[in-house]
């Protein structure tokens, strides 16, 4: 079972909505089935799902003292991809990063967003798991400045999937839904589309490789002569 988490310690980072919709196209592109997991106490996530009409993705009951125990039964299970949500508790963050494969910091544009999910990675301390920072909320009026997106690649790189600012997102979740889950073809769709793209790359498993056949027996090659 493949793991991801989203860590983010400033509020408003839209980590929920991304951790929502990131389960929903996974569901939808066959990489389920997916299970949510709302380690944030304000439990936003968990509010949402109540709202869905559908049992995809699941949302796993855990809570930080369980989840090793608790990812292992999911996995038992046949659940292929956990994706946790985390609020501001370092010890269930520390927890969540640990069992992850994959840790999403989504950042908002601007040097304070910037330089809040660099802080971030001083918080979690990740050594050893990949990370990725996700630019989140941009907006036709953005300027990034290179030197700010220089210092955070020094902590990990940037997804190349941007996800704009978009009322879309706000009002799917209100319903308890995803803005892949909408008929419309719209720039939000698209951008959470690419987000999986990348992230279904970057924790692909790895195949396994098949043992070599064991050479013949020097006796059993004389026979067959």
């Amino acid at each position: 079972m493949r793991v991801v988490t989203f860590v983010s310690r400033p509020s408003r980072s839209g980590k929920t909505t991304l951790a929502a919709h990131l389960a929903v196209e996974a569901g939808l592109r066959g990489a389920g089935p997916v299970a949510l997991i709302d380690l944030d106490p304000q439990a936003a996530l968990t509010k949402w799902w109540n709202q869905r009409e559908s049992d995809a993705p699941l949302l796993a009951q855990t809570a930080r003292e369980t989840l090793g125990p608790d990812l292992a039964r999911l996995a038992q299970a046949g659940v292929k991809l956990a994706i946790i949500d985390t609020g501001a508790d370092s010890i269930a963050i520390h927890d969540a990063v640990a069992a992850a494969d994959l840790v999403l910091i989504p950042a908002r544009p601007g040097p304070q967003g910037l330089f809040a999910a660099a802080s971030t990675v001083e918080l979690i301390g990740c050594a050893g798991k990949a990370i990725v920072f996700l630019l989140n909320g941009v907006t036709t009026t953005t300027r990034i400045s290179g030197e700010s997106l220089a210092a955070l690649s020094q902590h990990g790189p940037l997804a190349p999937a941007i996800i704009h600012e978009s009322a879309d997102f706000a009002a799917a979740m209100a319903n308890g839904r995803t803005v892949v889950e909408i008929p419309a073809l719209s720039p939000a769709r698209r951008q959470i589309e690419a987000l999986w793209k990348f992230v279904d790359e970057r924790i692909a498993p790895v195949p396994a490789v098949p043992a070599p056949s064991a050479a013949p027996a020097a006796d059993d090659t004389a026979a067959a002569a």
